[in-house]
Formats: structure tokens, C-alpha cells, sequence
């Protein structure tokens, strides 16, 4: 077994990028950006009004104003502000020359003959200035941007509308095993439908990636060759369940080897998910995950997960809250690090959800997140601060 920190290091190291390609913004939601975004203008694109009210000269303000002009938002004043005159401006409306200030509505009062008079103390300026914001010419986004709703703005007030961003990887999901069915077969004595598969896809799903079902390999020599190679051919990564621990039918690693697949490791020091096997072929990456569907789960979120954003060209920083646990926690061994599913309770205290092993399923879908401890801690007490990192 390697060290569970040096396998995902060995899984980031050979990621590489898939490349590029220009889209629609409107359809840019969570790709990466492969270049920077630039400002084509100042934004603001000229003195505007902060809020709806009269734009004036300040030293005028201890007088009554005359209102020579009223500009919309969209419009542009025709006159200059000169003494003793005020124009009334809509938000976002540019600022007519000659004036310093924009007075607020709320702070004026009508004083007969298209006059005002200002009723306020005093006032701050309420003027947005030209590129106070962004400068043309300034970065806006930076590459290798994960873009969300707000990216989106962003690459519109520019006329971003073609932006360079990532490929998206191709993923195969395939599942190995006699025992398998599909799921909308009722299984008969000894068989079990075929669950892996579908979670891994939704995975893949969540990593805004592109994922295809390549069914299920029987347990044969040749046949898993055959579609590791096939698979391995036509996409970017490929997601192997099964298969890859000690008993008499668990050959897939002999195949990957037999499909000149560089493995570069093969047992992890982690539970659950020591038999995760990982190799590359070319510029293709697969995985042989364990059987067990928490298992398969668990390592997907640690090491595929990360692998899947970095080959689009973002380094994954998974989200961790730090929490106090609720009760003790302890384990009979220590010998590699354990993740442990929990929930939180609404004290924002942890508790480990029960867990029968990697084969309860049932304990993730009823889970907030995991922690993990590391090798050589035997016990978390109570009250304890852990890292809870969310599913």
C-alpha cells in the first residue's frame, strides 16, 4: 500500500489539460476559463448618479435651485449645470456638466416656479465615477475561473460573448461482476442490481463533466480487455467498479497491464478504498474503484473528483468546517486513514452516522458529510474540533 496523500498526488501530477474551446456565455455556467477576461470599457462607462435626485454645485446649496432639465437613466443631459441651477437625475443617469453633487430627493423640497430647495444638512457627492470599478484594459476574470451565475454578468458588461473556457472530460463508467443486473431487472438467488454505475453518474454529472454508461463486464479475461481498451480509446477517463481486490475473479489490474495501461498504484492506505487501482494510457486516465458502493463513492469525492477539475484546469479546494464533535469516537485500528461518514445535529455538533461498512450505502445517503482520521489516531473525544467536509 502507498500512503493515501501520496496517491493523490500521484493522481494531480499526471493530470493534464483536455484543451479548449469558445461557447456561447449563456452557456458557460460552470465551465473554467482558459484565458483571461479583459474589460473592453470603463465601467462605470461615464459619471453617473448613484440615486435618483438633482445634480447641482454644492456651494449653490444654501439657495433656492431652479430645475432647467429632467434626464433619464439612458438619456444625456443637453445643458450645463451653471449657478443656481439644478438638473433632476434618474440612477444610473450620466452627470451633466458643471455639476459636483447629486442632491437626494428625499432631502429637497419644492420652492415654487420650478425651484427647489435643498432641506439636508449636508451630503456626500452620489456620483459613481467613471472606471471606478474596472479600467479598460483590466482583468475582469482570470483563468481557470470556475464560472457561476455572477461570472456571467460579468462576461456580458464586458461583451465577453465568445469566452475560451475547457473541454469538458469524457468519462466511461463500467461495472464488472456476474453477480450484476441492471436496475430495472428484479434480481434472482445470488444476484444484486448494479448501483455503482449510476452513482458514479451523477458524479461525473456534478463535475459538470461528460459521462456514458458502458454497461456491465462479465467476469472474463478477455472481455474486460476488450472494453478497458475500447473505453480507454474513446474518452478521457474511464471508472471501472469491481474487480480489483484478491479473489479468484478480481483481474481487472491484470488486464489494465494487459492494455498497456501504466498503473502507478494499486493499493491505497485508506478505509474504505484500499484496493484503488489508477493508471494511464496515453493521454487517457482509469481508475478500477472497489465494488463496494461506499467505497466507490468515497473515492470518487477524494481523488477522482479532484482529477476531473484539474484536467479543465481548476485546482478543487474542497470546502471543510470545522465542528465540535457530540460524543466520543473510536476505532480498533489505526493502521491507514479512515473517512467516516456524519451528520450534523442542530447544535452544529458531529455525530458519525451508523455504518455498517463499505457495502451501507444507506449511511452516505443519510449523511451531512465525512471526516477523516488519520493514521495512528485511535479516538476523537467530545468537544473535539474536526474537519467535517460536506458530500
Amino acid at each position: 500500500m502507498i500512503p493515501f496523500e501520496k496517491a493523490q498526488s500521484i493522481v494531480l501530477e499526471n493530470a493534464r489539460f483536455v484543451g479548449a474551446e469558445r461557447v456561447d456565455f449563456r452557456q458557460s455556467l460552470n465551465r473554467v476559463l482558459a484565458e483571461d477576461v479583459v474589460s473592453d470599457i470603463d465601467m462605470p462607462p461615464f459619471d453617473k448618479s448613484a440615486m435618483d435626485g438633482y445634480a447641482c454645485r454644492k456651494k449653490d446649496l444654501d439657495k433656492p435651485l431652479k430645475v432647467i432639465e429632467t434626464i433619464a437613466a439612458g438619456e444625456v443631459p443637453s445643458k450645463q449645470v451653471r449657478e443656481g441651477e439644478c438638473i433632476q437625475v434618474m440612477t444610473g443617469a450620466p452627470i451633466p456638466l458643471g455639476a459636483d453633487t447629486v442632491i437626494m430627493v428625499e432631502y429637497t423640497e419644492p420652492a415654487g416656479s420650478g425651484m427647489i430647495n435643498f432641506t439636508g444638512k449636508d451630503t456626500t457627492r452620489n456620483i459613481a465615477n467613471r472606471g471606478e470599478d474596472v479600467r479598460k484594459g483590466d482583468t475582469v476574470l482570470a483563468k481557470n475561473t470556475l464560472i457561476k451565475p455572477q461570472h456571467i454578468a460579468i462576461l456580458a458588461s464586458v461583451g465577453c460573448t465568445q469566452p475560451l473556457v475547457s473541454k469538458k472530460p469524457c468519462v466511461a463508467v463500467l461495472s464488472t461482476g456476474d453477480e450484476l443486473v441492471e436496475p430495472f431487472e428484479k434480481p434472482t438467488k445470488g444476484l444484486i442490481r448494479n448501483s455503482n454505475s449510476f452513482q458514479l453518474e451523477a458524479q461525473v454529472d456534478k463535475c459538470f463533466c461528460d459521462v456514458s454508461y458502458g454497461g456491465i463486464i462479465p467476469d472474463d479475461e478477455e472481455k474486460t480487455k476488450k472494453a478497458i481498451g475500447k473505453a480507454l480509446a474513446e474518452n478521457d477517463v474511464v471508472l471501472l467498479t469491481g474487480g480489483v481486490s484478491m479473489g479468484e475473479f478480481d483481474f481487472v489490474p491484470e488486464m489494465m497491464k494487459k492494455s498497456s495501461v501504466d498503473i502507478l498504484f494499486q493499493k491505497v492506505a485508506v478505509k474504505p478504498g484500499r484496493p484503488t487501482v489508477f493508471g494511464k494510457k496515453g493521454s487517457s486516465y482509469i481508475f478500477g474503484l472497489p465494488g463496494n458502493p461506499v467505497s466507490s463513492f468515497i473515492i470518487f469525492e477524494l481523488m477522482v473528483k479532484p482529477l476531473l477539475f484539474k484536467l479543465m484546469g481548476y485546482n478543487l479546494k474542497p470546502l471543510e468546517v470545522k465542528l465540535p464533535m457530540h460524543n466520543d469516537y473510536k476505532r480498533k485500528k489505526a493502521n491507514r486513514i479512515s473517512w467516516i461518514p456524519v451528520v450534523v445535529n442542530s447544535e452544529n455538533e458531529v455525530l458519525p452516522t451508523e455504518y455498517h461498512g463499505s457495502a451501507h450505502i444507506h449511511a452516505i445517503c443519510e449523511s451531512y458529510g465525512m471526516i477523516a482520521l488519520p493514521k495512528g489516531v485511535y479516538e476523537i473525544k467530545k468537544g473535539e474540533s474536526v474537519n467535517v467536509r460536506p458530500f
